[in-house]
């Protein structure tokens, strides 16, 4: 994969897990290309997009049991799925 068509989203965040503060570089782990899953964001350039994973914890799924099923993924590739997700809300004003 050529680094030149992957667009990094965002560079820094900070997410709080298991009462320990873990720095998740989403620009690292969540990438879209053009031609992949229809430039929806994936996860370290791999065919498994954010959507996807949200959907297996939406559905009932832990953490464990989406790891198991795809031994390709971290819990650091879960955690920037969660991460990007929450980056896409609007902040409430005020």
């Amino acid at each position: 994969m050529s680094s030149a068509n992957v667009t990094k989203l965002i560079p820094l965040t900070l997410q709080k897990f298991d009462r320990k503060v873990h720095i998740v570089d989403i620009g690292q782990i969540i990438t879209i290309e053009p031609g992949k899953r229809g430039g929806q964001p994936c996860i370290r350039g791999m065919r498994i997009t954010v959507r996807d994973i949200l959907e297996y914890l939406a559905g009932g799924m832990t953490v464990d049991e989406v790891l198991a099923d795809f031994p390709e993924l971290t819990i650091e590739d879960i955690r920037a799925c969660l991460a990007f997700a929450a980056s896409q809300m609007p902040r409430p004003a005020g």
